[in-house]
This record gives structure tokens, C-alpha cells and sequence, in this order.
């Protein structure tokens, strides 16, 4: 006799499991317009390349009867052919709150992150549950300290793979915590929220009564926070994001961020970027404009988009190479530097420092925000912290400034400690600070003197204006190169490719812990 009796119960078994928290259950998830987790891992990854580790793992209803699948489904597969540690909560099964066990499928401290760990390939979070609850006490007999599952894994993975996180529903405690522990996340619109506790626990400790929505929905943990990167329209928008941001990243930071070939011509010149920049120095324009005309056609991928807007950060290809490009946004408080931008470009600079991806900067910055607003926010202390990271960054970086390049928020786009290569347009300035207000400070005993301050001052600022030609400093060898807007494509093109080579041997990890959450 062979061992039919006992691959018939295995099979038995696994049917439970992909009956995952019932009927009933499953139907009112899928009431809410959202998929399974079943569902959402097989429309991720490549079809058919899902292996399912664990996925016996549970608790007998009753003595005899059917096993209650743990609610985490987790294991191996492929995203555009490349493998990767994937997993998430099963909603429908105790609202995918967090089973203790000894040792975890998934979730921080899980065996999906150790996947991750010990394989060197990327981990894709599908976060959908709360932590851990107060009832867990009474079935264990006793009271746990805090990280018992810890984080201890999930912060050694930011120096090691690629993290990605979509919040595909509710997200409290340890998975929210997770989320967090990612180099980008993802939200969906209307359908998920995440906050470190959930409405019942903030009505009762502070009197707040507020809904789902108002505690942590999309415009919350995205547009005001950042504590979430990107909004999806849907899952399937979600899905498409993942592919995205992963078809940019290497497996792990032993290996180089991929090329991919190229048909968007590296010589490319646009006649539009003459006239994109106003000769009115104050007039804004779309830099969002700009870098389509540059980068790859196609190939923007904008990371953080409604936070921090002052800032753009991307990333994109030049010439098939992965790049990040950092552009200052004129269209958003002039391009100054607040609290908020200089968090999303310090952290942007990290994630690609990390992975080797070399930075292009786009440049149009007058500076840090001012005023006592922006001094209640810490902007001067965030603004600082974006030129540490910036200093500390060893991927080379290529400066093209478009326009303004003031003060301290400039600093933040040069490479002091490598190559410090800069380019400029003829319609770029630089300095300490603007001419405008700069005179008010430099000269405000003479002006004071004046007769006519206002007339005196303006005179002042022509003849200063006169040394804030980029060819003077050019002429000094203090920029290396003043080029013709049409020629930046193929100047920065041929850059990209020649550093390659010195991107090759800064393979492995950083120095620092890796990417800060």
C-alpha cells in the first residue's frame, strides 16, 4: 500500500486553507469591492509562479473538525520574472489580526521576511490587519513585552532588498509599524486607512471621535503626512505601481540596479527646452515639463508626488540606466525648501544611495522656506538633516541648474565629496542668497542713509546682478560647463553610461543601517 490515505488528507487540508475564513466571509470581503489575498497575490505575480509556504499552518475548530487557516498567506514567486518574498494578512480570517506562534509565517518577525533575508530578493508586504489585541493575553495566561515580534528583521532589511508595502485595507499596530518599514508604500484611495491606533482606542484616551477615514485615510497618510509614498486608484492600480517601482531596483544591493535598452535616442535635443525657462525670473513654469523632454520618454516614476510638492522625486531612466531625479518645483512655493520637501528628498536620496542609482538634479531652489511658520516646523533643522544625507551619499551625482541655486537648499544638490559636477543654463543664478532681500541685509545701513532707500537699493541689485552671470563663473572653471538647454539629454546621457563602472564598485551595503523609515 502506498501513501494515497495520507496525500488525500494533505489535500483535504490545503482545501481548507484556500477556503480561507469561509463563504461567508470571503463574500462580505469581496462585498467591499476588495480582492482576496489569494486573489491579489495571483494578479501580482507572474502566473503561476506562486509557491505557497505553510499553508497547513492553523487551528482545529473542534477536536476532528476542519482546520482554521492562520491568517497570513505567504511564500515564493516571480514579478517580471524575478523572485521575490511575498505575503500578507487574510482579512477574512479574524480580520487578519496577528497569530502568535513561536515562529511566524509572515508579518514583522515572520519566516517571509527571513525569505527575504536569506535569499537576497526583494519583500512585497499586502498589508490588510491590525496587530495584536488585548484578548491574546487571556489565551496565553500572561502579558508580553512590546517586539516580541519585533522589527529587529524588518530594519536589517532596509540596508539588504528592496521593501515594498501596500496598504490594501485597515492597517493598525505591528502592520502599520511594517508599512513603515519599507523604501515605498503604497495606499489605496477609498478603501484603506493605516494609523497607529484605530478609533476606539483615540476616542477613549483623548475624546476624539473620528472615522476611519478621518484618522488615516489616503489624504491624511498621504498628502498631509507622508507617512504612506503613493494613492492607487484600485488594486489592480496598486499592482501596476509594485511592478513599476521593483522594474527600477536591483534584487539586493550586491547587484546593480537594472538597465534595460533603449529606444528613445540619448542625442535627443528638444526645442522646447530654449524657451521653457521665462526670461521674468520670477514667472514659474512646469518642471514636470521639463524632465519629460530630458529623461527617457515614459520612463517618470514619481515617488511621493502630493507631499512635499516643492520637490519632485523620481525615478526614471536616462539612456535605459535607472536614475533619481530630485527637481525643484517652482510651481509650489517657489521651489523653497519647507519641512516637509526637504524629509521627502532626504529620504529619497537614502533609497537611492542604498541601491546605487546614481541623482540628477534638476535645479531651481531660492532657498529654504522663511518666516515663523516654517520656524515652527523645523524646516532649518529638516532642511540640515537633507544636507547631512546628501553628504553622506556616496552614489555619483550629476547638478544641472535650471535657474536658482540659493543658500543652504542648494547645498542639498551637489557632490561635495565626489566628482561635485555641475552644469548650468544660461539662464541659471547662484549665490548665498537671492539679490532681492540679500541687498536689504547686506546694505541696510546704507539704504537706511539713502535719501530715496527704495531707488538705492535697486541700484544695488543691477550692479550685483552684473557678476551673477553663469559665464563669469564658468570663466573661472567655478561651474564646469554652461551648456545650451537642448544639449542636456545627450550631455547627461553620456554621463550616466560613463559611470557605471564606478557604480560597480560601490556594490553591497552602506555603511549607515541602510534606508531610515
Amino acid at each position: 500500500m502506498g501513501w494515497e490515505p495520507e496525500v488525500e488528507e494533505l489535500e483535504q487540508r490545503r482545501g481548507w486553507a484556500r477556503e480561507m475564513g469561509g463563504p461567508e466571509n470571503v463574500a462580505r470581503h469581496r462585498a467591499q469591492g476588495l480582492l482576496t489575498i489569494r486573489e491579489r497575490i495571483a494578479r501580482l505575480s507572474d502566473p503561476g509562479t506562486f509557491q505557497e509556504v505553510g499553508q497547513l499552518t492553523g487551528q482545529p475548530a473542534a477536536a476532528g473538525g476542519p482546520v482554521v487557516p492562520a491568517p497570513y498567506v505567504m511564500g515564493l514567486a516571480k514579478i517580471e520574472g524575478r523572485p521575490v518574498a511575498i505575503g500578507g494578512e487574510d482579512f477574512t480570517v479574524k480580520g487578519g489580526i496577528s497569530w502568535g506562534t513561536g515562529r511566524r509565517k509572515g508579518g514583522q518577525g515572520g519566516f517571509v521576511e527571513d525569505l527575504a533575508h536569506e535569499y537576497r530578493i526583494p519583500l512585497v508586504n499586502l498589508i490588510d490587519g491590525s496587530g495584536g489585541s488585548v484578548a491574546s493575553a487571556k489565551r496565553r495566561g500572561y502579558t508580553i513585552f512590546p517586539g516580541y515580534h519585533g522589527f529587529e528583521r524588518s530594519a536589517q532589511l532596509m540596508g539588504e532588498v528592496p521593501v515594498v508595502s501596500a496598504v490594501l485595507g485597515t492597517a493598525a499596530g505591528g502592520p502599520a509599524g511594517r508599512a513603515i518599514f519599507s523604501h515605498w508604500s503604497v495606499m489605496l484611495r477609498t478603501a484603506s486607512q493605516i494609523f497607529a491606533a484605530g478609533p476606539p482606542v483615540v476616542e477613549r484616551a483623548l475624546g476624539e471621535k473620528l472615522t476611519k477615514e478621518e484618522l488615516g485615510g489616503a489624504h491624511v497618510a498621504v498628502d498631509l503626512a507622508g507617512t504612506i509614498d503613493n494613492v492607487a486608484e484600485s488594486e489592480q492600480h496598486c499592482f501596476a505601481q509594485i511592478r513599476r517601482f521593483l522594474s527600477f531596483l536591483p534584487q539586493n544591493v550586491w547587484e546593480p540596479a537594472p538597465a534595460l535598452p533603449c529606444a528613445d535616442p540619448p542625442a535627443r535635443r528638444e526645442e522646447a527646452l530654449l524657451k521653457i525657462i521665462p526670461r521674468e525670473r520670477r514667472r514659474a513654469y512646469r518642471m514636470h515639463a521639463l524632465m519629460e523632454l530630458v529623461l527617457d520618454r515614459g520612463s517618470l516614476f514619481e515617488i511621493q508626488p502630493t507631499f512635499g510638492q516643492s520637490v519632485i522625486t523620481s525615478l526614471a531612466r536616462l539612456g535605459g540606466y535607472p536614475v533619481g531625479v530630485i527637481a525643484n518645483n517652482p510651481l509650489v512655493l517657489g521651489g523653497a525648501m519647507d519641512w516637509a520637501s526637504a524629509r521627502k528628498q532626504g529620504h529619497f536620496i537614502e533609497l537611492c544611495d542604498a541601491f546605487h542609482i546614481p541623482l540628477v538634479f534638476l535645479v531651481d531652489v531660492p532657498g529654504f522656506m522663511v518666516g515663523s511658520r516654517a520656524e515652527q516646523q523645523a524646516t532649518l533643522r529638516e532642511g540640515m538633516r537633507c544636507v547631512y544625507v546628501a553628504l553622506q551619499a556616496r552614489v555619483p551625482m550629476l547638478t544641472v541648474v535650471v535657474r536658482k541655486c540659493y543658500g543652504m537648499a542648494g547645498m542639498a544638490t551637489n557632490d561635495k565629496n565626489g566628482l561635485d559636477f555641475k552644469i548650468a543654463w544660461p539662464s541659471a543664478e547662484w549665490g548665498s542668497l537671492p539679490i532681492e532681500g540679500g541687498v536689504a541685509a547686506a546694505f541696510r545701513r546704507e539704504l537706511a542713509a539713502s535719501a530715496d532707500p527704495r531707488g538705492r537699493e535697486q541700484e544695488l541689485e543691477a550692479e550685483l546682478r552684473a557678476y551673477a552671470s553663469p559665464f563669469l563663473t564658468a570663466q573661472a572653471f567655478a561651474v564646469e560647463d554652461v551648456i545650451d538647454p537642448r544639449e542636456t539629454r545627450p550631455y547627461l546621457c553620456r554621463f550616466v553610461e560613463a559611470m557605471q563602472g564606478r557604480l560597480k564598485t560601490l556594490l553591497g551595503p552602506t555603511s549607515k543601517a541602510g534606508v531610515r523609515p
